[in-house]
């Protein structure tokens, strides 16, 4: 008795985990859509900024260069975005890598 609801426990975890994976993504397709498609279009085609589907960089280099910024990119990733959390970049490069 003890196992089984040690089991439906666990699946009920399992199932919410997974429920929430989609609303991760969607959260950085509107974040994305709100900071990043002016300047690289609202399906990263590019506009201003370079076409971003495709793109070489990992998610974990997208992140980065949200939250940290480099000196060798033009404005505005020279800085940081000091308005975009460290989980709302991994979820705007999560959305960026999966453009197609």
């Amino acid at each position: 008795m003890r196992i089984s609801k040690s089991l439906i426990l666990l699946l009920v975890i399992a199932l919410s985990a997974s429920l929430a994976l989609p609303a991760f993504a969607q959260d950085g397709g509107a974040t994305f859509k709100a900071k990043c498609a002016g300047c690289h279009g609202p399906e990263g085609q590019g506009k201003v900024g370079p076409a971003l589907k495709g793109t070489s960089l990992t998610a974990d280099q997208i992140a980065d260069l949200l939250t940290k910024g480099d000196d060798a990119k033009k404005a505005p990733h020279k800085k940081a975005f000091s308005s975009l959390s460290a989980d709302d970049a991994k979820a705007v490069a999560a959305f960026v890598k999966n453009l197609k």
